[in-house]
């Protein structure tokens, strides 16, 4: 739950040709060249960084706050021009479908699903965590944080402002993806998803209640003329107040 911000992709391993009748595979093994890659991110992070220094939009406290001249500012980044970024790309163990399981969790959820959680109180939050550092059963960890740098890091995890949490491009950009999606499946040659069965729930037997309109529920029958009556009520002791 510390800051890290990143984008997740999911980028097709092919596309539609010029004349859009063929679909053109990706070589096995590859989808991108990953120093030129590097080299690419590496000039227009450092670029974008300078037109918000040179636009007033980066602010510098404590120790970095000589960082707001420019002239020092560019000497900061000079090392950093110079060094090679590193692209970090592998064929996932399980699979696509484990990448996009895995993704898909991410789709509804904001940095921490309710089952980590441990415990909370006045004082702090506990909850579990993975710790990528550890192998084996030692890999699930337990975190105590006070209850202010938990909602600290939790807020952290929450889209500013302005931001989608989902965008679409190319072939899946909304205005042509149903229409992109079909041709694609028929020059794969992939059948379309089966549509999904829709349960037709039978009506319910059950009376609404005329008090609250809820369903009411029969908990007990009796028979004909075997009805529950009320306990009799005990006789007054001799000399009680009536």
């Amino acid at each position: 739950m510390t800051h890290h911000p990143h984008v997740h992709m999911i980028v097709p391993g092919g596309g539609f040709s010029l004349d859009g009748t063929r679909w053109i595979t990706s070589r096995p093994a590859f989808l991108l060249p990953v120093r030129v890659l590097g080299k690419l991110f590496r000039r227009l992070f450092l670029t974008r960084l300078t037109d918000l220094h040179e636009a007033g939009k980066l602010a510098f406290f404590g120790d970095q706050a000589h960082l707001a001249v420019r002239r020092r500012f560019l000497r900061h980044l000079a090392p950093v021009r110079r060094k090679r970024w590193v692209v970090y790309a592998k064929a996932p163990f399980a699979g696509p479908e484990a990448v996009l399981a895995y993704l898909s969790r991410y789709t509804h959820r904001v940095a921490i699903s309710n089952r980590r959680l441990i415990g909370f109180d006045e004082t702090g939050v506990t909850f579990r965590y993975k710790d990528y550092r550890r192998s084996g059963p030692e890999r699930q960890q337990v975190m105590r944080l006070d209850t202010d740098e938990f909602i600290r890091r939790f807020l952290l995890h929450v889209l500013p402002r302005g931001f989608h949490r989902i965008r679409h491009y190319g072939l899946l950009a909304s205005a042509t993806r149903k229409a992109n999606i079909v041709r694609a499946r028929a020059l794969l040659a992939v059948s379309p998803p089966p549509e999904p069965v829709v349960a037709v729930e039978p009506p319910d037997p059950r009376p609404h209640c005329p008090c609250c309109g809820g369903r009411m529920r029969i908990i007990e029958t009796f028979e004909r003329w075997m009805q529950p009556r009320a306990p009799p009520q005990r006789a007054a002791a001799p000399g009680a107040p009536s």
